[in-house]
């Protein structure tokens, strides 16, 4: 089916499996975590606060010619959308922003006195909230006093999160000149009624507009975020929305399901739950996403990203070697991270560490010339093993036990007797056309790859051990 024919012909979901599709939505839409990390943030804890967390900075200082990836986050919006549940603070104050600025290089000095002599960096990626909320020369400067901190490595991947609503040429200019070479730009949904709904007004102007400006100036990836599940969506809304952005031609598309946890982001409760599409529609428009973009010459990527075929992310997943870290899915693999800002999370020294998500904390951790770390983990055996189990089936939607077996040095039919049990027993995921096994090899089906989570899930052993209400994860379709 061509791209063009996606809103007058809908394809049903590719699930001939157990009965149907809504059998199986019934059986496997739960919560469940989206494995941005194992362990996942619910376990984080105060116990590890600074101290920790210099800790495991110094002990990434005694590998100094490994790289690193920074992530810094600026959390600023002029306004926050309702279907928002990012760390974002919505604010005019100028004394703030520019206060923020000044704390985020101090406390850039304060980690690279822990790191020592390791600086060098293959990633470089910018996130909110909006980082184009400041002005072009604001951006430039906090540039140059991270630089003279870091260093890029040739051929770095240095990237940031854009705003078409509010980013201009001269935001795109400056930050190509500077060195940046990737944008992903937030589109959500094009149709007028869904933007409404969700207090995100956004012409088809800007959004080609920009992405003509980043092209016109050579930044070499363009992703745009598509969100299904918003009120007022259903599958032709959201069909016509996918054909105008699938003709722009971007490199990539990350098409994210809406997640309602109104009881962590309050400013979900403008939402009325009555505007939801229902699970049954929710799901026909992730399989259109799916059946629309791999037809327009997209390659499925993970759970819910799409690259051209020739795309580097599309290349490292036809070869199985895709990771994922806090700034989504990538061919750098074991890459450690800096984060920083408030709510940044540090993957460094076989610890998660994160920063405090109130500003006012943040300032005041900075201001005391300590590390703002608020709470983290440090893994511990079980948990590393167990990540990378869950990394590789999130990422390459398969698992080889012999690959598992040489890293570990463990048989993996002993050590996870019971997860394999458990997927072949009667009613389990084998059985429910989800995974494959073959022998102790694990293969998720063009099915399971859309329940992905809902595989990872059997290997999460703290997800089995700990008490969790339904209000501790999004659902996992």
């Amino acid at each position: 089916m061509p791209a063009a024919g996606l809103v007058t012909e809908l394809r049903p979901a590719p699930c001939d499996v157990v009965g149907s599709t809504a059998e199986l939505l019934a059986r496997y839409d739960r919560p469940g975590p989206r494995y941005t990390s194992y362990p996942t943030a619910v376990d984080f804890h105060e116990g590890f606060g600074p101290e920790e967390h210099a800790a495991c900075l110094a002990d990434a200082a005694t590998r100094p010619h490994d790289p690193l990836s920074l992530y810094v986050h600026l959390p600023f919006c002029e306004n926050r959308c309702s279907f928002c549940a990012c760390h974002v603070v919505a604010t005019r104050n100028e004394g703030l922003t520019d206060t923020y600025l000044n704390r985020l290089v101090a406390e850039a000095q304060t980690t690279v006195e822990k790191l020592g002599d390791r600086r060098t960096l293959q990633q470089y990626h910018w996130g909110g909230g909006t980082p184009t909320f400041y002005s072009p020369e604001a951006l430039a400067d906090l540039h140059g006093r991270l630089l003279s901190l870091f260093e890029l490595e040739q051929g770095a991947e240095v990237a940031l999160e854009v705003d078409p609503r509010i980013t201009t040429e001269k935001h795109l200019s400056t930050l190509r000149t500077l060195g940046f070479n990737r944008i992903s730009m937030g589109v959500q949904d094009v149709d007028e009624v869904v933007q409404d709904l969700i207090g995100r007004h956004q012409t088809w102007e800007q959004t080609v507009n920009l992405h003509y400006a980043a092209r016109h100036l050579g930044y070499e990836s363009i992703n745009v975020d598509l969100v299904y599940g918003l009120p007022g969506q259903d599958e032709h809304t959201f069909a016509r929305s996918l054909e105008q952005v699938i003709g722009l031609r971007p490199d990539r598309l990350a098409v994210y399901s809406f997640a309602l946890v109104p009881w962590m982001r309050p400013n979900q409760k403008r939402i009325d739950p009555e505007l939801l599409p229902d699970r049954d529609v929710k799901f026909n428009m992730l399989s259109l996403a799916i059946d629309g973009l791999t037809d327009a010459g997209y390659e499925q990527i993970g759970m819910d990203h799409f690259a051209l075929l020739s795309d580097e992310l599309a290349v490292a997943h036809r070869e199985r070697t895709l990771s994922r870290n806090f700034m989504g899915y990538t061919t750098k693999r074991g890459t450690e991270i800096v984060g920083m800002g408030t709510s940044a999370i540090s993957d460094i020294g076989g610890s998660y560490a994160q920063n405090h998500r109130r500003m006012a904390s943040y300032l005041a951790a900075v201001d005391a010339g300590e590390l703002p770390t608020e709470r983290g983990i440090l893994l511990n055996a079980d948990d590393r093993l167990r990540r990378h189990v869950i990394t590789e089936l999130m990422c390459n939607g398969r698992l080889l036990a012999h690959e598992v077996a040489d890293r570990f040095d463990i048989l993996v039919e002993e050590r996870f007797e019971d997860e394999l049990a458990e997927m072949n027993a009667p009613g389990g995921l084998v059985e429910a056309g989800l995974v494959v096994l073959d022998g102790n090899d694990i293969e998720a089906t063009p099915v399971g790859r859309m329940f992905i989570r809902n595989v990872a899930m059997v290997f999460d052993a703290r997800l089995r051990a700990g008490a969790r209400d339904d209000q501790t994860f999004s659902r996992t379709v």
